[in-house]
């Protein structure tokens, strides 16, 4: 028969036990969700330079389709608050239609569908906190896109624009942030190029990735420009 102690000595080793289940489980999640952001040949809306300012480089970018969700600030936690609701859906939290051609009859079953995630994840301010966006596939518009079955989770086509974008790597800091923030506000406005909406931040890496190595953008897109 065990003592008092011993009984407190196992209960304690199943705790431990426990924490370290848990805490494997929600390690194993981040890099469900983080490992398909990786930068390296992961898929990005197409664009082409049309213009470079030193560091700074003016892109034209095509139409493409995303998932978006508004979170609230601050802007610091806005991508962790609204990256498992966005990825819930690319993983198979939506309604997907899928056609099963049959001899008779030709019947139809709403299944799942797993998108490929794609690169940036961008944030920028909006009424009521941050907007967070997913790029989707190309091909996927707001026509064929699966149905969010979270209704926080909202579809939009991105028409076709022109942005100035400066990249840098490092940490995800407002610090760093703002720094380069800055230096392209500047440039832009000894060009002066004229912007619209709110700036935008792109991230291209996975929590994971080494600080020197992370692709981080900053976005302003241009007024009066194709």
């Amino acid at each position: 028969m065990k003592t008092g102690h011993q009984r407190h000595k196992d209960a304690r080793k199943q705790a431990g036990r426990q924490v370290r289940l848990a805490l494997g489980a929600v390690w194993c999640s981040l890099l469900m969700f983080a490992f398909p952001m990786t930068s390296h040949a992961t898929e990005e809306p197409d664009y082409q330079v049309v213009q470079t300012l030193g560091d700074i480089e003016v892109r034209q970018y095509q139409a493409y389709a995303v998932a978006q969700v508004v979170v609230p600030g601050p802007a610091a936690g806005a991508g962790s608050a609204a990256f498992p609701i966005l990825a819930g859906y690319i993983f198979g939290k939506n309604k997907g239609d899928r056609q099963l051609a049959m001899t008779a009859p030709v019947s139809q079953v709403a299944e799942p569908v797993k998108l490929a995630m794609t690169a940036p994840v961008t944030q920028a301010a909006a009424p009521g906190g941050f907007r967070v966006q997913f790029v989707l596939p190309k091909g996927v518009t707001m026509a064929n896109a699966p149905e969010p079955l979270d209704a926080r989770v909202a579809l939009r086509d991105i028409a076709p624009s022109r942005v100035a974008v400066i990249r840098y790597s490092g940490f995800w800091s407002e610090a760093n942030y703002q720094q380069h923030l800055e230096k392209l506000q500047d440039a832009l406005r000894a060009t002066g190029l004229v912007t619209v909406g709110e700036p935008v931040y792109c991230r291209y890496d996975a929590p994971f990735t080494p600080w020197f190595l992370r692709r981080n953008e900053i976005w302003l897109h241009l007024a009066n420009t194709p």
